[in-house]
């Protein structure tokens, strides 16, 4: 038995490649580069968006796993394939130490079945492992453990964005489901459309399926709605008619997505702001909740606007609770790689 000490984690999202180590009182500190790790490092902790119908517990990562990791990327390209690279390095940098692959769909593995299964044909979901999965586990894990609401909705929104519901501490829905294209608009991802609209553009407009790929990808969402950036900040602090329209669409669809959510708890105690934009903007926190006031949110605008790190925003008389929370998916993380130790 392997006694844990320091734990690095690697977190390569869609939009960014995270360092950090993780210490035994969830202390951390960033590193620049894998160089940079403390000869102290116990175990390597990999998140891993998609764990596909195999994966559902944290694993010792071998060869066997690795294939396998490798078989189930063609699920989240965007995502598995940077973590695929990120573990290789990182293997070749600390070959000496365990490394554990830690999944964001694994806090879904709750889902009911009515909330589980899409409504196609039986062999594509019998055969095909056609499926909701649900992703951004580990931050909404840490979310449903900084914020002790019975129902509870936690929005995370960064480069990519989801919607989930949890009840007592468990995923019950969610709003990213095959894949993490679907659901809100994202950064420069689509989130949900129409099917029609793809068969029609493949139909009428000879694109192949990389180029539609590349579309929904890397040039739909916020960048594709303002034409000027995906970034939420860059946005806010744009004049052009498109930003406006697109940070409108994103609350909107958020607010939606935070409505739909109350449905399968019967109720919201509280909603979570988390991930790099849902902690960093205040404006678009009071875009969303000026439009779910029906629902008992109400925020606190000094409050909103000084949230730093976590904080509670909503106003005292408010039916339901509104929280900033610090994404801390490293924590979760390696946690979980501990127990593997």
């Amino acid at each position: 038995m392997v006694v844990a000490r320091l734990i690095l984690v690697v977190n390569a999202g869609s939009t960014s490649l995270k360092l950090s180590e993780v210490d035994e009182t969830d202390g951390s500190r960033s590193l620049e580069h894998l160089e940079d790790a403390s000869p102290d490092v116990a175990g390597v902790a990999h998140r891993i968006v998609h764990g596909g119908d195999r994966f559902l517990e944290p694993v010792l990562v071998d060869r066997e796993v690795e294939q396998s990791l490798r078989q189930v990327s063609e699920l989240a390209p965007l995502h598995n394939g940077a973590a695929l690279e990120a573990l290789e390095q990182a293997r070749r940098a600390l070959p000496d130490v365990p490394h554990v692959a830690v999944f964001d769909t694994a806090f879904h593995a709750t889902l009911p079945p009515e909330a589980r299964v899409d409504p196609v044909p039986e062999r594509w979901r019998e055969e095909w492992g056609i499926r909701r999965y649900g992703f951004h586990g580990l931050s909404v894990a840490w979310s449903a453990e900084r914020v002790r609401a019975s129902r509870l909705v936690v929005c995370h929104l960064g480069g990519g964005c989801s919607v989930t519901s949890v009840l007592d501490g468990r995923s019950v829905g969610t709003s990213m489901g095959f894949s993490p294209l679907d659901g809100i608009p994202m950064a420069t991802r689509s989130g949900s459309l129409d099917p029609e609209i793809l068969l029609h553009v493949l139909r009428t407009r000879r694109v192949d399926v990389e180029s539609l790929e590349r579309a929904l990808e890397r040039e739909s969402g916020l960048l594709g709605l303002s034409g000027v950036s995906g970034r939420v900040d860059e946005l806010e602090a744009s004049p052009e008619p498109g930003a406006r329209l697109a940070l409108d669409v994103f609350a909107l669809r958020i607010a939606c997505a935070v409505a739909a959510a109350a449905v399968p708890l019967g109720g919201i105690d509280a909603v979570v702001f988390t991930g790099g934009t849902g902690e960093r903007s205040p404006r678009l926190r009071a875009a969303v909740c000026t439009r779910l006031r029906f629902l008992g949110v109400e925020l606190d605008e000094r409050a909103n606007d000084a949230a730093v790190g976590d904080a509670s925003v909503s106003a005292s008389s408010a039916a339901v609770e509104v929280h900033v929370v610090h994404a801390r998916e490293d924590v979760v993380a390696a946690r979980a790689a501990r127990k593997l130790l």
